[in-house]
């Protein structure tokens, strides 16, 4: 198993349907040791059948990004509780409600540092507390989206807070490369979560990246886990400040793609009902 003798710590898991949580199992059943977060006491609830079937019981962590005491608390838990990590999976975003809907302009000073605080500094914070346990030759892994990289509908805030997430990964990859630390952002195609369900009109999302993907299908937890677990394993160890697209090859469309018919007629490829 790839990753037997790993250990790590998963933030960001809101239920089973997470990406975090498929990036956990797949780590989880190639031998890694992992340890969960919960936001607060609600999701405590909630997380704590999840932390069973992950066998992180003793392992299970209160961490609200947004309370720098609660990162640092994590660090002592951590060293005491598991000694060095060699992994740490960032899966953390959030955005006003204001800032997924309307105008873009319209976007207020206080939504947009929220959103920029929750989902990108966070991870300079955790890496930057979290570093004294990290082991030599350890990975680091956030999750971005391709709304990061163009437009996408009702997106907005959190596409910009995307770039910013993903010059943050290459920035800190270069940094922390000397101390032997990697840094690896994945870009997951549209999902289910609970984090998507924000979204306005996310479920046009999913038609249309299953009608134009290459591959013609949306992606699962499981495939993006898959992908995870590489980018935090020995079987990366060369590769560091990277973008890892899992999306069915969406990302590298310029236009839908065009069926031509026995009269010669073109029209674009659709795999679905576009209503």
């Amino acid at each position: 198993m790839v990753m037997k003798g790993k250990k790590g710590i998963i933030l960001g898991i809101a239920n089973k349907k997470s990406i975090a949580y498929g990036i956990a199992k797949a780590c989880k059943d190639q031998g890694a040791e992992v340890a969960i977060t919960f936001l607060n006491e609600r999701f405590e609830k909630k997380l704590a059948p999840i932390a069973e079937d992950l066998e992180c019981g003793e392992c299970f962590y209160p961490c609200d990004v947004s309370r720098p005491e609660e990162i640092k608390a994590l660090k002592e838990s951590i060293e005491k509780d598991m000694g060095q990590i060699d992994f740490i999976v960032h899966s953390i975003a959030f955005a006003p409600k204001e800032g997924l809907s309307g105008r873009f302009y319209d976007i207020s000073k206080e939504a947009f540092d929220v959103a920029m605080d929750i989902s990108v500094y966070s991870l300079i914070e955790i890496v930057r507390e979290l570093k004294p346990v990290l082991s030599n030759n350890a990975s680091v892994l956030t999750l971005s989206y391709y709304g990061g990289v163009k437009y996408i509908p009702n997106y907005n805030l959190m596409g910009v807070a995307k770039a910013a997430l993903e010059m943050t990964t290459k920035y800190l990859a270069e940094d922390l490369g000397r101390d032997g630390i990697r840094v690896n952002a994945i870009s997951a195609g549209p999902i289910k979560t609970l984090a998507a369900a924000g979204i306005g009109e996310f479920s046009f999302m999913l038609k249309w990246n299953a009608a134009h993907s290459p591959l013609k299908q949306n992606v699962t937890i499981d495939q993006v886990g898959n992908s995870g677990m590489y980018l935090l394993s020995d079987l990366s160890s060369g590769v560091t400040g990277e973008v890892h697209y899992v999306d069915g090859g969406f990302n590298i469309m310029g236009m839908p793609a065009v069926e031509t018919s026995e009269e010669g007629k073109q029209t674009i490829a659709w795999n679905g009902d576009p209503k």
